[in-house]
């Protein structure tokens, strides 16, 4: 394509500063380069400091809900500082900043949730009472349904700040993503054990990672286009509309998760009360091109069980 970026004319890559964020940033970095045949020089990554980052002694739900980690770094692309951004996921709220678009996907990385512990090897392990650390209410409340005996507290910081807090003992256990180890290639060397999605369901769009851009930049477009990847971005879709038509926030436990089989999409959802005190879960089935579709039919079954306030809980 013409107007390529140079090391003269870098393309601008927009991250969050965490050894993960910049490990997706240069998977991007490098699957554009292979893609067009440009040096790493052609290439720029830009680090955005955001409130999720700067602000780590309180708990995210405190904080404003989904965009923590998203929305300075999209500021910048509608400022034009940026050309592209690269998000996890599981961060990004359902709808762009007007002017920004979400198109482009790379393939998705393991999607399962990993226990982690220094002292125990597995969930049933864990003794009556013990603590375990968590940030994430979806967690806490697949947690509770499961053990009501533990206790929880609140547990942020990067994978190697999580695991010092479990040497200092701040808790017994935790969890992470299995596709963060991957991605850092620290799966072999922190004591993870993997769950499977029919014991804990994961975060919606967990695993997957979203290249944001300007909706009106044909060149960035263009540059993009052999990078998405069509499966994940229809999983995604599924999933994403579900969240969606559950308002879905940092304050509400939501999990879902799509999986393709030839042309067939099987998704599968869970809503969740903060405390564990109530869970409802279903799933379904369909043409891969109804995804969207399916993920608000989903929905709006769960919601019809759970009745209405079920989100409004306190």
């Amino acid at each position: 394509m013409s107007d390529r970026p140079s090391p003269a004319s870098p393309l601008r890559i927009g991250t969050r500063g965490s050894p993960l964020a910049l490990a997706q940033a240069h998977e991007t970095r490098h699957r554009l380069m292979e893609a067009w045949d440009l040096p790493m020089e052609a290439f720029e990554v830009v680090i955005v400091q955001t409130t999720g980052d700067r602000v780590q002694d309180r708990a995210l739900k405190e904080l404003g809900g989904k965009g923590l980690f998203t929305r300075e770094i999209e500021e910048g692309l509608i400022r034009a500082e940026l050309d592209i951004a690269v998000h996890s996921m599981k961060d990004m709220p359902v709808l762009q900043p007007e002017g920004l678009t979400l198109d482009c996907h790379l393939p998705r990385e393991d999607v399962r949730d990993a226990f982690v512990s220094l002292s125990h090897d597995a969930l049933a392990a864990l003794p009556q009472g013990a603590t375990v650390g968590t940030s994430s209410l979806r967690r806490r409340a697949q947690l509770l349904v499961r053990r009501p005996d533990l206790q929880v507290v609140e547990f942020r910081g990067n994978v190697q700040t999580r695991l010092r807090k479990l040497r200092e003992e701040v808790a017994e256990a935790t969890f992470l993503a299995m596709a963060g180890l991957n991605r850092l290639e620290m799966a072999d060397t922190v004591p993870a054990a993997p769950i499977t999605p029919d014991v804990m369901l994961p975060a919606v769009a967990q695993g997957a990672i979203g290249i944001e851009r300007r909706a009106d930049d044909s060149r960035v477009a263009a540059l993009l286009e052999p990078l998405h990847h069509r499966e994940t971005g229809t999983r995604l879709a599924a999933e994403r509309g579900f969240l969606a038509a559950l308002d879905g926030s940092c304050e509400t436990p939501i999990a879902g998760l799509a999986e393709l089989s030839g042309g067939t999409l099987r998704l599968r959802g869970e809503i969740l009360k903060p405390d564990g005190s109530e869970a409802h879960a279903g799933e379904t089935s369909g043409p891969a091109e109804q995804a969207a579709a399916m993920g608000r039919d989903l929905a709006a079954e769960l919601l019809s069980r759970a009745g209405d306030g079920f989100f409004y809980w306190r």
